[in-house]
């Protein structure tokens, strides 16, 4: 059989009659739950979606990294990957823990993680910005780019120690014999700490994005206000390859597009040194996701021998600065904050993504659950799907990129928050649509929120990937014993293949 078909093929245990979950399984001696006990993958709802969401992830394939998608995104992105990996892992561990250490291998001295790694045999003109505009070993060179690969000099949303986990869950006995953990903590350890320290630009212990592809949701209206201060490079200055892939009104304005150009633009002339940009937001997103992979990061030093006991604290720590500082009673939701103008009056999904941290106090947690599916982004009453920012807001438009379109990997960790925090009827409802929209999409990039209809490119990495990890797990399951071991990286009973 060859790689494609190995990987396309449904796994063993598939074919087996679907078992009916039965009650959770008592944590093990590490804190996590065991690996047998309760059904991870219903093979009544896998069949073609299952085999088509494989194709996709084979299709994106380069070797040792897999694409986003072919034709849109011919590189490796970083946040990408680490959705890609948590779907790898139930098809190949080996692939997921190959997925993850070609990202982490390209990580700068300082500890950023770079948003793209470059694929050195795609054209140049392929995809802009390219690496002759990022300059990494040379323009990165004070702060330790690496020298033998190409990379932008800006990062993404830290999801990887949250990826890492799961991965190793899903083969232990692989992941061992690998060393696959003891290569990677030093790595995620050291990319925390500079999102922890370098990034700490408005003194409150939060981390701040310097540019809005930082965040991963690049046009999203919460960014136009901070984005004003910026003067857009010259449209002539550049060339948007994404237009040859996608409508340009379903993609960023050439406005926008300038701004991004110049943030970027200044912050590689400075040699990648932060604070000192015109650009610098803390987002309720990107601290989510680094909290939930701070605990992770604990769950990773126990399985190595330490405690993790200061990293859970630290994750306390960091939840309760995100509630101090971007927690919002009135809207019932966290709103982003200007480092230089203060809190950013726009609803976009990154506020209710905070819902995955199982430690939020449940009053916020109960708001958050309320206003998913409240008339801002009426899941289960107008919208299919969650989507990417305020329903009722002036710059709402379902087609245009993030400003209200829905994404697969926001829908996704609102489907873990809502079923962590007790909500299981919208978040069973949520994994429907999903698995729903997946299919007769084609897998896109994003969807109207409204319809499911796809927009973007077909074929997407996180899209088919996120699909799979759905189909891996049975609706209805009690996520409530992830608060009862202390755990911040989801229910640890997700184990992928559960073959530990």
């Amino acid at each position: 059989m060859d790689r494609t078909a190995q990987l396309t093929a449904l796994r063993p245990e598939s074919a087996a009659p679907a078992r009916t979950p039965g009650p959770p399984a008592p944590p093990g001696p590490d804190g996590s739950a065991a690996a047998s006990g309760s059904a991870v993958y219903d093979p009544a709802e896998a069949g073609a979606l299952h085999r088509d969401a494989a194709r996709v992830l084979a299709a994106n394939w380069t070797g040792t990294s897999t694409v986003p998608s072919r034709g849109l995104y011919p590189h490796q992105w970083s946040w990408d990957s680490a959705f890609i990996a948590i779907g790898l892992r139930h098809l190949s561990p080996l692939r997921a823990q190959t997925e993850l250490e070609t990202l982490l291998g390209a990580q700068w001295a300082d500890g950023r993680v770079p948003h793209i790694v470059f694929n050195p045999s795609v054209p140049l003109d392929a995809y802009f910005p390219s690496p002759d505009f990022w300059r990494s070993a040379t323009a990165g060179r004070a702060v330790g780019a690496p020298r033998t690969v190409q990379t932008s000099g800006i990062v993404q949303p830290p999801v990887h120690a949250l990826a890492v986990w799961l991965v190793h869950r899903a083969d232990p006995r692989l992941s061992r014999a690998r060393g696959f953990l003891s290569r990677a903590y030093p790595r995620l350890a050291a990319w925390h700490r500079y999102l922890l320290h370098r990034r700490d630009l408005g003194g409150g212990g939060l981390a701040a994005v310097v540019h809005p592809w930082e965040q991963g949701m690049d046009n999203s209206p919460c960014w136009d206000a901070p984005l004003s201060r910026v003067t857009p490079a010259p449209p002539r200055s550049f060339r948007r390859a994404d237009l040859d892939h996608g409508a340009a009104e379903d993609r960023p304005t050439d406005l926008d597009y300038g701004r991004y150009v110049r943030l970027a633009a200044d912050y590689r002339d400075r040699g990648y040194a932060d604070g000192v940009g015109e650009f610098a937001v803390e987002d309720p997103a990107f601290n989510a996701l680094l909290i939930a992979s701070e605990h992770a990061l604990a769950r990773i030093a126990h399985e190595l021998g330490a405690t993790g006991t200061a990293r859970h604290a630290r994750a306390e720590r960091l939840t309760a600065a995100l509630v101090e500082r971007l927690w919002d009673p009135a809207e019932g939701m966290f709103l982003c904050r200007d480092v230089r103008g203060g809190p950013i009056p726009e609803r976009g999904v990154a506020g209710l993504v905070p819902l995955m941290l199982p430690t939020l106090p449940r009053e916020i947690a109960a708001r958050l659950a309320g206003t998913v599916r409240g008339p801002h982004f009426g899941l289960g009453t107008a919208c299919r799907l969650v989507p990417s920012y305020d329903l009722t807001g002036a710059a709402f438009d379902p087609h245009r990129y993030w400003r209200g379109p829905a994404w697969f990997n926001t829908n996704w960790l609102l489907e873990r928050g809502l079923r962590l925090h007790g909500e299981h009827g919208p978040a069973d409802a949520l994994r429907a649509a999903l698995l729903d929209t997946a299919g007769t999409s084609g897998f896109a990039e994003y969807v109207d929120p409204y319809t499911g209809e796809g927009c973007g490119a077909p074929g997407f990495g996180w899209t088919a990937a996120l699909t799979l990890d759905l189909l891996h797990r049975s609706p209805g399951r009690d996520a409530r014993s992830v608060s009862r071991a202390g755990d911040g990286t989801f229910d640890m009973r997700d184990q992928g293949g559960d073959r530990g």
